[in-house]
């Protein structure tokens, strides 16, 4: 009776998608999409910031995104099929609000592959030193920008048997760290605290700066909510997940990371020459040339793969936004007629990536992505608090003081960003309104047909 009851609903409805993803499939395609070897990339970055603190900025960093991704998983419970902080914050607080989260949302696709392009383009100077950055840096945008015209996706599959590959490559680093810490560094008494707090170079100000660049550890965890439509339970699993993921991400780099300053403590910055790869110069020091050119290639591998997809993401968002006319239709809005993709937006992403990777330093790049980060953190976190406290009966654990905690958190962190990525951030949420006010004015658009960032983060 079942199955025949199956085929008439399939006969009479339309296609729908399985809800067959369990919680556990959730917080695993959490990892994948944020990697188990997230911290490695920034991790010289954040040394050098916060003065050696990088365990305790990852940890600091984590509770915000704990309360943020408790409210991303609410927030899904109410809009199980759109998944996006431009969504949220437009219907509950107002569309021009959910603008501004778009917007900066955009920003943050058009710099994720720039940072990608700089990292790369330093870790393959590891390998061979005497080609210069920029023939590396030209030659990785134009090999995103190929790929991208050609259509070349990375499957799920694929990123699944990567994420598996970084994990193996991640024990192998642990279980060398272990080694030389115990017979070689040797560290005693309060020297094991020293990676949470040193006396000696501790100050908050460079501390919170830290922080707010080693946020970028946790970037991505919020596509898990893109998935409701697939989940069983999505109301309890998307949460879960979310925060699961959000955890298990937070404590295995934090291991990362302490395990790497017991090995080379803090005693100088890491000279600006290694200091975008200073995690495989810790690969070198505690295990040689073997485990330096193994954990060079892996981070490699796995930035060339995240560009590559950012790119393609920028595009894809680019052609959402044109097709809805919200940035001029024939250009933006085009497909090639041969490949089915948007070719303009992928050669405009490419060239402003080009642009960018010689205006940019990896740390710059980092800092003005997480300031756009944080405004649809802080948007996701009023969301859910004018929502569950006004506008839903459901009973909900601590309606109000979770969300205003991440709210709280995350505007502490984004206010010490650096001084130029909040000046070059606020620059483009500006540009961003007067585009929204000319568009209103010369063509009379409505408000809410922004719909466009809805369907570029999705």
């Amino acid at each position: 009776m079942q199955k025949g009851q199956a085929d008439i609903r399939s006969g009479t409805q339309a296609p729908q998608l399985k809800r067959s993803l369990k919680l556990w499939h959730l917080v695993v395609y959490g990892i994948i999409i944020i990697q188990p070897t997230a911290p490695m990339g920034i991790y010289g970055v954040v040394s050098n910031v916060a003065r050696g603190h990088v365990a305790t900025t990852i940890l600091i960093a984590m509770v915000a995104m704990l309360f943020t991704a408790i409210s991303y998983g609410r927030m899904a419970r109410v809009y199980p099929s759109a998944g996006s902080a431009y969504t949220y914050v437009g219907k509950e607080i107002h569309p021009l609000a959910g603008y501004v989260v778009g917007w900066s949302m955009l920003m943050d696709y058009l710099l994720n592959p720039i940072i990608c392009a700089i990292w790369c383009s330093a870790a393959a100077r590891n390998i061979l030193p005497q080609i210069p950055y920029a023939a590396w840096a030209v030659a990785f945008v134009v090999l995103f920008t190929l790929l991208n015209l050609r259509g070349v996706k990375t499957s799920g599959n694929l990123n699944a048997i990567l994420a598996l590959g970084m994990s193996i490559i991640v024990v192998v680093f642990l279980a060398y760290a272990v080694r030389y810490i115990a017979l070689v560094a040797r560290p005693i008494g309060g020297d094991w605290l020293t990676p949470f707090y040193d006396p000696s170079t501790f100050s908050p100000s460079m501390l919170f700066h830290g922080t707010s660049i080693a946020v970028l550890t946790y970037i991505g965890f919020d596509g898990i909510s893109t998935m409701s439509e697939e989940v069983e339970n999505p109301r309890r699993n998307i949460m879960l997940a979310t925060v699961l993921t959000c955890l298990v991400i937070g404590i295995l780099s934090t291991v990362e990371v302490y395990v790497a300053q017991l090995a080379w403590p803090y005693q100088n910055p890491f000279p600006e020459s290694m200091v975008d790869t200073a995690y495989v110069q810790v690969a070198m020091r505690i295990g040689g040339k073997y485990l330096f050119h193994l954990l060079n290639a892996t981070l490699l591998i796995a930035n060339i793969g995240s560009g590559i997809a950012a790119q393609f993401g920028a595009a894809r968002l680019l052609y959402g936004m044109g097709r809805a006319n919200a940035l001029p239709r024939n250009f933006f809005g085009a497909l090639s007629a041969k490949t089915a993709i948007p070719r303009n937006n992928v050669l405009l992403i490419g060239g402003f990536t080009l642009i960018g990777v010689f205006l940019l330093t990896y740390q710059s790049g980092a800092e003005l992505l997480n300031f756009g980060a944080f405004i649809a953190f802080m948007g996701v976190n009023c969301a859910a608090m004018i929502h569950y406290k006004s506008r839903n009966a459901e009973k909900v654990f601590l309606p109000v003081l979770a969300p205003l905690l991440g709210l709280v958190v995350s505007a502490f962190i984004w206010l010490n960003l650096d001084s130029s990525a909040k000046i070059l951030g606020t620059a483009w949420v500006a540009i961003g309104l007067l585009l929204y006010w000319i568009r209103r004015r010369n063509a009379g658009a409505d408000s809410t047909e922004l719909s466009a960032f809805e369907d570029g983060s999705n």
